[in-house]
């Protein structure tokens, strides 16, 4: 009898039947599993809760209904959202014998947005939004006002409390929200205030005139952003460009529109080499781009070959520019609105409408074909950029041979000293990207050889948000790394060669290895993404300080831990060392405490806003030295230990 057929046959003595299966009924399911809902109970789903009710006072103004919303972060916690829209419907539902507001909040999949009647356009396809807020919530207040009157109504975990009720009399319409995120439900109840501001700003690119106000009264005097953007998503470009030098002065804005979708393309290109677009469909960031995206990288490529050729920019036995020539230093915003969205998932991050493809080739074929030939002078230094992106990449192809791990692993004297591991299961390996050659000893000492390979770096690697890619693949360390990872780089990427699972980056805890982490994490950012959004790369956390008390060494690595081991040892003989790098630690030291999996703490690297994250590495790394100044005097007040 096989396996299957002998689990079969002793389902009934189980105790498996009718009785086992748990029906859960209202908002409980989101309570039993809020990560389904929103990604997870930590800082980014605390946020998220934000930018569901948000989301919905966005969709009354994409109806044309709400021109302002107010955020406010309480000093208990709690947050406020009010808008000027119309104000949820408070009749009944007939069907459901309670007024639509409770409805809305506590049925999942009631809204508004699934019939296009209310709504011509939505992000909030999936009607989860509200009735998600309620159920996370310890206690949430709605507040609406309509026709003169005002109603109100409280909750608690996602239960009405009180019937909705008339409360006063009051001139303007609109939706009030207070909530209190559930201390039972989140691990944090600490919201950022500039990762909100962040978004805030996003959505106020996005909608044209649309007014967006943050306060956070947690500070004193309270924190206040205000976000309006007379020209939305050209000023959103200024905006990504702000610490890039602009190659035209003059930003490209391409708009369309067909009975069911709207589009909007603002693009301006910079000095730097790398790309910087951006994919929005109703407002939601389509992170993995989908049909509106490849619908404006052909077009793009098409227009710009054509052009060039017509104009001489390409001679008649050059190759055309590939797409990968043609957007370096692009930064672009592709925004469309449409009655109909198809996202791939719940988390909505690709955009799956197959007839957008080709309604944003045709508007960009058009538009911006146009705009080459009513603006030369523009026209002619996007040329000559494009056209010497692709000689450098033609005199890239030998240096990304080079680095092709086939090649180079054949090689008896491998670059950049790898140690490699005997295990072949990349799920199972393990690189360490070490600072120094003496930490490297250390390493390969301490590692275990089965899974951790270790791979030395001399000194800094360079800066590649200044270079381009043909010397970027002739920098000895940048080889090294690729080569060893086994993936490629750029178009060649494939994270399924992948050699290691796990890259960990592990440098010195002093500002010199702070700047040669941020150098190598500036690298995967910009050439080799898809490794942290598949949370590939890590950070090491080496110790600062060895205490040895009683003849037995303990580790910390903060001045507030070495504080609070010293007043544990209160009184004995305590010898204190502090490391002033990695290669000051013994083998046996570096596996007690960075490499040995059982003890060892990694911080996994991830991109949770792709915006922020392009931001702050063009203002760290970037030419504009100015705007890095500035990022460090306005976040000075937040390092807590910088080195001694």
């Amino acid at each position: 009898m096989s396996e299957r057929e002998t689990a079969g046959s002793s389902e009934a003595d189980s105790g498996y039947d009718a009785s086992s299966i748990t029906v859960l009924e209202g908002l409980e399911a989101v309570r039993k599993r809020p990560g389904m809902y929103i990604g997870s109970t930590g800082p980014r789903g605390l946020h998220h809760l934000i930018y569901e009710v948000v989301d919905n006072s966005i969709d009354e103004c994409l109806a044309g209904f709400c021109s302002n919303i107010w955020i406010t972060l309480h000093g208990d916690n709690s947050v406020t959202v009010v808008d000027d829209g119309r104000g949820i419907p408070i009749d009944v539902i007939e069907k459901y014998g309670k007024p639509a507001a409770e409805v809305v909040l506590t049925m999942l999949h009631a809204g508004g947005k699934f019939e296009s009647k209310a709504y011509k356009v939505s992000g909030g396809l999936h009607g989860v939004g509200l009735s998600v807020v309620n159920a996370l919530s310890e206690w949430l207040i709605l507040e609406v006002g309509r026709g003169g009157k005002v109603y109100q109504q409280r909750y608690e975990r996602g239960k009405p409390t009180t019937c909705l009720q008339e409360v006063g009399t009051g001139r303007r319409n609109g939706t009030i929200i207070r909530f209190l995120p559930d201390k039972k439900i989140f691990e944090t109840l600490e919201y950022d205030f500039d990762v909100i501001a962040q978004r805030m700003r996003e959505m106020a690119f996005l909608n044209e005139g649309v007014r967006i106000e943050l306060t956070d009264e947690r500070t004193q005097p309270p924190t206040q952003a205000v976000f309006k953007y007379a020209g939305g998503i050209r000023d959103f470009i200024a905006h990504i460009n702000q610490n890039k030098e602009p190659l035209h002065r003059k930003i490209i804005y391409i708009s369309g529109e067909k009975e069911d979708a709207q589009l909007e393309i603002a693009m301006q290109y910079n000095k730097g080499y790398v790309e910087s677009i951006f994919t929005f469909a109703n407002n939601i960031n389509t992170h993995e781009g989908g049909t509106h995206l490849a619908g404006f990288k052909s077009a793009l490529t098409r227009v710009i070959n054509d052009y060039a050729r017509k104009k001489g920019f390409l001679k008649e036995k050059e190759e055309n520019l590939t797409g990968e020539d043609i957007r370096e230093g692009l930064a672009a915003i592709i925004s469309v609105k449409l009655k109909e969205p198809q996202f791939e998932g719940q988390t909505k991050t690709k955009l799956g409408n197959t007839d957008i493809k080709g309604f944003v080739e045709s508007v960009v074929n058009a538009k911006l074909a146009e705009f080459l030939e009513e603006n030369p002078g523009e026209a002619r230094v996007i040329c000559t950029k494009t056209v010497a992106a692709a000689k450098a990449r033609q005199a890239a192809r030998h240096a990304r041979e080079l680095t092709r791990r086939k090649s180079l692993l054949e090689n008896s004297s491998l670059p950049g000293k790898l140690a490699d591991c005997s295990q072949r299961n990349p799920a199972m390996c393990e690189i360490y990207l070490v600072e120094g050659d003496s930490a490297g000893g250390s390493a390969k000492q301490a590692r275990d050889r089965s899974f951790q390979a270790i791979l030395p770096l001399r000194g800094k690697i360079l800066n590649v948000e200044k270079a381009r890619l043909n010397k970027i693949l002739n920098n000895q360390e940048i080889q090294a790394i690729i080569s060893a990872l086994g993936t490629g780089i750029g178009e060649d990427f494939d994270i399924g060669k992948a050699r290691y699972h796990k890259a960990i980056i592990m440098t010195d805890a002093d500002v010199d290895g702070a700047h040669i982490r941020t150098l190598i994490l500036t690298f995967f950012f910009r050439y080799m993404p898809e490794m942290i959004e598949n949370g590939y790369v890590y950070i090491a956390q080496p110790p600062l300080f060895r205490v040895n008390a009683g003849g037995k060494d303990y580790y910390a690595q903060t001045q507030e831990e070495l504080e609070e081991l010293s007043r544990r040892f209160d009184g004995k003989k305590v010898t204190i060392q502090r490391y002033k790098g990695l290669g000051e630690m013994n083998a046996e030291q570096l596996w007690e405490t960075t490499m040995n999996p059982e003890a060892r703490s990694l911080v996994q690297v991830k991109i949770e806003d792709a915006l922020l994250a392009n931001e702050l590495f063009s203002t760290l790394m970037g030419d504009d030295v100015e705007a890095r100044r500035q990022f460090i005097q306005r976040h000075a007040k937040n390092v807590r230990f910088l080195d001694i």
